[in-house]
């Protein structure tokens, strides 16, 4: 049995992980100050002896007594809604919030995992985009405190991977959805899931021929389980390598959902990516890992999810 620490456990991923650590037979220490976190999703945890809980900010000394064997670093704001309205706390938990996680690793010899972002690709002139990759990002436009955030995060974690011979894992998530994630997130999914069940028009940003990858959260949660038990410190893409447009997407929404919602566009946001598709063949030979949920059947069990809050 080990412990392993979660930075932004009661987030969306977060709590799915910590689920899975506990079915795994592990102890969790959930970290969360609920910025962006919510109570409600580790609710149904607080009972199990083997799980715990603090609530900080971690971009401040952390503090755990005892051994830790790994640490999960998923505290941060991950939506455009939420770094837009927060973009100083974005990049001081991508920067503090990291330093301060990969000292406690270094303090008592834990494994540390990094979860990044395919927005380290920018909007990529690439496609699909593989690790290799070094991305195409506006330092100083709106979605750059989340961006450099995130590459900043990277930097440090194999700085402190080299110089202190932490072992370290960095996974670069892509579009991934599930029950968990809030309805007013601002991303596409509960974005249209919302729109749908209120009988309201689905917004499309631009003409909606952006393309997105959707992956089901238990198949991302696998993957990061496989990514940490490996040996490999460089960054790995999880993601489904199904590509489809957003407005193909919200047609999709519509037809699950048998809402009588029309489609309607808004102005593309400010460096919205025009692309985005993960190259995950690294992840099929490192990991043996490839999405297994097919995109509607999680969207099935999303829309129900979704259904019971609205």
């Amino acid at each position: 049995m080990a412990k392993v620490m979660i930075t932004g456990g009661a987030g969306f991923i977060g709590s799915h992980l910590s689920e899975r650590f506990l079915a795994d037979g592990h102890e969790v220490l959930c970290v969360d100050n609920f910025v962006t976190g919510n109570p409600d999703n580790i609710a149904n945890l607080l009972p199990d002896e083997r799980f715990s809980f603090i609530h900080q900010d971690v971009t401040q000394y952390i503090y755990v007594k005892g051994p830790l064997d790994a640490i999960l670093h998923f505290a941060s704001p991950a939506s455009p809604v939420d770094y837009l309205e927060l973009p100083i706390q974005t990049l001081k938990v991508g920067s503090l919030g990291t330093h301060k996680a990969l000292g406690l690793a270094k303090e008592k010899g834990a494994r540390f995992l990094l979860a990044s972002t395919s927005e380290v690709y920018g909007d990529p002139l690439v496609h699909p985009q593989n690790e290799q990759y070094w991305g195409n990002v506006n330092p100083i436009g709106p979605r750059g405190v989340y961006d450099e955030a995130k590459r900043f995060a990277e930097a440090l974690t194999m700085a402190y991977h080299r110089t202190h011979k932490i072992p370290t894992r960095i996974v670069r998530i892509f579009n991934t959805f599930g029950p968990r994630m809030r309805a007013k997130d601002g991303r596409v999914v509960p974005n249209f899931i919302t729109q749908a069940l209120r009988g309201e028009n689905l917004t499309v940003y631009g003409d909606g021929k952006q393309t997105r990858s959707f992956c089901y959260v238990t198949d991302l949660v696998e993957g990061i389980v496989r990514l940490l038990n490996s040996d490999y410190d460089g960054p790995v893409n999880l993601g489904n390598p199904r590509e489809m447009t957003v407005l193909d997407f919200a047609k999709t929404i519509v037809r699950l959902t048998a809402s009588r919602s029309q489609i309607v566009h808004r102005p593309l946001p400010v460096d919205d990516p025009k692309v985005r598709q993960p190259d995950i063949r690294l992840a099929r030979d490192l990991l043996g890992w490839e999405p297994t949920v097919d995109v509607e059947d999680g969207l099935r069990t999303t829309i129900e999810y979704f259904r019971g809050k609205i």
